[in-house]
């Protein structure tokens, strides 16, 4: 059994706005031993430390070139795409737009 991976392409976090530093790769080893309970505190162990390591790369090619050097099996996760909804400012007060309680017209 040997070594696999998941390269993707992280999406950015909730609180962020922008989309800046968003064109990175990364490669995640996968679990290849289950974790299992540490019988005196009962914190959860794992004997792999592969799954520990994140790297990071600037494409996807270099990730894919990567893990062919070094015989890793690694599957590629495709950024889904942005979806983009234009919307002018009068959309907001349509009579399709949900509004919340207190805010009906008189």
């Amino acid at each position: 059994m040997g070594v696999k991976a998941t390269i993707y392409q992280p999406a950015k976090g909730v609180t962020q706005s922008g989309r800046g530093k968003l064109t990175a790769w990364r490669l995640d080893f996968d679990l290849t031993a289950s974790r299992g309970i540490e019988p005196l505190m009962g914190w959860t162990s794992a004997t792999d430390m592969r799954q520990e390591v994140s790297l990071n790369f600037t494409s996807r090619d270099e990730a894919v070139a990567y893990c062919e050097r070094n015989g890793i099996e690694y599957r590629v996760r495709e950024p889904k795409q942005r979806r983009i909804r234009i919307r002018t400012y009068a959309d907001n007060f349509g009579p399709g737009t949900l509004r919340g309680p207190g805010t009906e017209p008189i």
